[in-house]
């Protein structure tokens, strides 16, 4: 298996459906008591261990079940600032309501 940042956004996300299914098997849950805790029809539930493919709120259900909503609070998480002046520009500008026009918009 290739590292993380090597993966397809396709095996990082079947990664993730062997992740979810291995504390499922953990818990001794069946694909049909998942389902159920999380709100989802079992058939949602069997095509997102067999190909990783599901919707963002049906995840974080699942997340939310299996006690794995923790590393969520991370994703897109700004990096650690490199110097005392980024850390100050960060708190300092407000963001970004939209993103910039290219040109070939304008």
């Amino acid at each position: 298996m290739l590292p993380p940042e090597l993966q397809s956004p396709r095996e990082t996300a079947q990664a993730l459906a062997q992740r979810v299914k291995a504390l499922r098997l953990v818990r001794g849950w069946t694909q049909q008591e998942v389902a159920e805790r999380a709100g989802l029809a079992l058939p949602t539930y069997r095509v997102f261990e067999r190909s990783g493919r599901i919707s963002l709120d049906r995840l974080l259900r699942l997340a939310l079940v299996l006690d794995a909503r923790a590393g969520f609070d991370q994703l897109f998480a700004p990096g650690p600032a490199g110097s005392l002046a980024e850390l100050e520009n960060r708190t300092a500008r407000p963001t970004r309501k939209r993103g910039r026009r290219s040109d070939a918009q304008a």
